[in-house]
């Protein structure tokens, strides 16, 4: 099948605002709301916002553009769009192992990922079930058991699978558009539940107003353009895929800039509920930081600090906790259909097999993997995260923007970008971009794999 036939027989996002959800889902997951307020709340609040919001833009938002052209150029799946990059055979068959590079990061983290959305889900049963009072099963699903997480992963890789089998438009454009306002409409009702508790403005001034003495701090700048990065999964392959299914007659640019600002729009929120909260669980004897104002449980601050808040506020924190992990399970399952649908697009498109026998054959061998991780815990878990975020994603990004920086000519990018935005070289920013993914992208995305070392 050709290039073009392909583009033909594609299916596409339904709509402006489907694909902007959706990317922006894919985007917006625990890094956002996990991640971004721990990150804040361990450099400073509002200084480390400030420095955040300047990284998305001169580092994430170019390299998005970039990987979102790509594969809106090549129209198919990472390792064909990188392969359609140039005409030259030795370029495509670097082009094709870039691509391969670039879908082990979607199926590595996925199989962490998973798991860790295995534990939301049953937090979000233990919440209800507490309501209920049903002792017993709270504890076993606020416990940290084996079966527990292998039930927990199960359910969570059958729920990304049941939507990633109904394809483009039925699939991940109808779960997204529904699931994404469900996110921002839980997000209002816990920001003015926790606003009313006792700490609650101490929290939101530490997170508002910067600090402006640690602005420049140098371990700040590293860890907010490492947050910027993963916060737009840059070098994850999810953007590159949906803009594998982006209409020719979208403008390109536009379509970036708006899923970057829906994407920092969560992590903003994410801050607003998450900051306040923990200085209302300070209220309440629960210790965060400890005696040289370091986070005590970053990793964990979203199943222990938060839950302990959540308890002693008596049945409305009950029932706000049932609202919270509902909110953060949304969040892992916007990201992790598009981590599935990486590998789902190439075997479907290089094989032309079913796309809902795809789906369930390439879940089921991923989980196979979580399941290993999960009996394996203590030995396995922070490995393969650490492979995944700090190597493997970095050095896909690297690739993606080398590629399409030095490989992908200027004309030809150029050129894919004015479809949908004709005067798109004539802006500043057609005319700085080209020479900015090209020399300043692959600098930067360098320095956050240096800093991942450090």
């Amino acid at each position: 099948m050709t290039q073009s036939d392909n583009a033909q027989t594609r299916e596409h996002f339904g709509s402006r605002l489907g694909f902007i959800l959706a990317a922006a889902g894919a985007a917006v997951g625990l890094g956002n709301i996990w991640g971004f307020p721990t990150q804040a709340a361990s450099n400073g609040g509002g200084a480390f916002l400030l420095v955040y919001l300047l990284m998305i833009l001169i580092v994430a938002f170019p390299m998005l553009v970039v990987e979102m052209a790509i594969g809106r150029h090549g129209q198919a799946n990472p390792v064909d769009s990188m392969r359609s990059l140039t005409n030259n055979p030795i370029g495509k068959k670097l082009g094709a192992a870039v691509g391969w590079v670039g879908l082990s990061v979607p199926s590595a983290v996925l199989a962490f990922y998973s798991i860790v959305g295995g534990w939301l889900i049953c937090f979000l049963f233990g919440a209800v079930t507490d309501v209920l009072g049903m002792e017993a099963a709270t504890v076993w699903f606020k416990g940290f058991s084996v079966e527990r997480n292998l039930f927990g992963t199960v359910i969570f890789y059958v729920l990304t699978i049941l939507i990633v089998q109904g394809g483009v438009k039925q699939g991940i454009e109808k779960w997204s558009t529904r699931l994404m306002p469900a996110l921002f409409v839980l997000f209002a009702l816990l920001f003015v539940y926790i606003m009313t508790q006792n700490g609650a403005m101490e929290g939101l001034k530490h997170y508002l107003i910067p600090d402006f003495t640690k602005v420049m701090d140098r371990k700040l700048i590293l860890a907010a353009m490492g947050q910027g990065f993963f916060s737009l999964t840059i070098g994850g392959c999810s953007m590159l895929i949906y803009g594998s299914y982006l209409s020719k007659k979208e403008n390109l640019p536009k379509m970036a800039m708006n899923v970057t600002l829906v994407d920092t729009a969560v992590a903003f929120i994410a801050g607003l509920v998450v900051m306040p909260a923990m200085f209302v669980a300070m209220q309440s004897g629960v210790e965060i930081y400890a005696q040289d104002g370091s986070l005590l449980s970053s990793d964990t601050l979203v199943f222990t600090v938060l839950p302990l808040m959540f308890d002693s506020l008596g049945l409305l924190g009950q029932l706000f906790a049932i609202v919270f992990f509902l909110l953060l399970t949304i969040a892992a399952l916007t990201s992790s259909i598009s981590m599935l649908e990486c590998p789902v697009a190439l075997v479907s498109e290089r094989f032309e097999t079913k796309r809902s026998i795809t789906s369930w054959v390439l879940g089921a061998i991923i989980a196979l993997f979580s399941i290993v991780i999960v009996y394996n815990f203590s030995a396995l878990f922070g490995l393969v995260a650490m492979v995944a975020t700090q190597y493997l994603q970095p050095l896909a990004a690297l690739l993606f923007c080398l590629f399409g920086g030095w490989v992908w000519s200027r004309q030809a990018k150029v050129k894919e970008l004015e479809q949908g935005c004709p005067e798109f070289s004539q802006g500043w920013f057609g005319k700085l971009w080209p020479v900015y993914v090209k020399f300043v992208c692959p600098m930067l995305v360098a320095t956050v794999i240096w800093a991942s070392f450090g």
